[in-house]
């Protein structure tokens, strides 16, 4: 059989929330083909457990304390777990959780251990499912965003392809929402000062944390290690699957342009 080709995906917040149950089955769902088809193993990194537990705790202040965040962490966990489960359970899969902080890869010996913990779960056709364990990260231990997150787990799992899975269709010449004429960039080949100029930084009234700003810097990392970047609409039907049989579709950096 040949080598399996490796991609580690991002979902962000608000699509894991506002998408719910439906879209995390329909994401599964072409993880599962993603293997089949193209022989691609998948590391799944998600948002969500602060917007989750807010939504179902009704706890929606715009300032946190710290301990707030973690305890709304500690509470949103199991709730988008239990989402993930049950798509992943739908389509005969089995996921694993596993909760990071910036130390784990930082540490020599820690981020030796994680990489050799990911690569069993994969063995056995396990779905990692990461995200940062802010249940017990400090200021000082924080990757800062999911996004930061999934290129630096790229990187040290050797990924082909980073995929940001966002609420918006990708990198645009000027902001959609202020300018009707805005056009979608479809390829970079690197991210510079000039595609950083377009980045919106932190999205105010946001649910997550990032931004596009986070999502460029990601794919700064990625695209160095000779890691394809892709930016793309986390609601699109077949997103996955169309990056796969190389359609174009939202933002690509790097790589051959499709």
């Amino acid at each position: 059989m040949s080598r399996r080709r490796r991609w580690v995906v991002k979902a962000g917040s608000k699509m894991v929330c506002d998408g719910g149950p439906l879209l995390l089955r329909t994401w599964m769902h072409q993880v599962l083909q993603l293997r089949k088809q193209h022989n691609i193993e998948v590391i799944w990194v998600t948002s969500g457990a602060i917007a989750s537990a807010a939504r179902r705790t009704d706890f929606n202040q715009a300032k946190r304390t710290l301990p707030q965040k973690q305890a709304l962490s500690a509470i949103g966990q199991p709730i988008i777990m239990d989402q993930y489960n049950l798509a992943l359970q739908a389509e005969g899969l089995l996921g694993s959780q596993v909760l990071l902080t910036a130390g784990d890869i930082r540490d020599k010996a820690r981020s030796k251990n994680l990489k050799s913990s990911l690569n069993q779960l994969l063995q056995w056709n396990v779905i990692p499912i990461l995200n940062e364990n802010d249940a017990v990260s400090t200021d000082e231990i924080q990757f800062g965003d999911n996004d930061s997150l999934a290129s630096q787990v790229a990187i040290m799992m050797n990924a082909e392809r980073l995929v940001l899975l966002t609420d918006v269709d990708g990198l645009f010449d000027a902001d959609p929402n202020r300018n009707k004429k805005a056009q979608l960039i479809h390829y970079c080949k690197t991210i510079g000062r000039k595609e950083l100029a377009l980045a919106d930084g932190k999205i105010a009234g946001s649910i997550g944390t990032g931004g596009m700003a986070s999502k460029l810097l990601a794919a700064q990392k990625a695209t160095k290690e000779k890691i394809i970047t892709h930016l793309v609409k986390g609601d699109v039907p077949q997103n996955l699957l169309n990056i796969a049989e190389d359609r174009s579709i939202g933002t690509q950096i790097g790589g051959r342009r499709v």
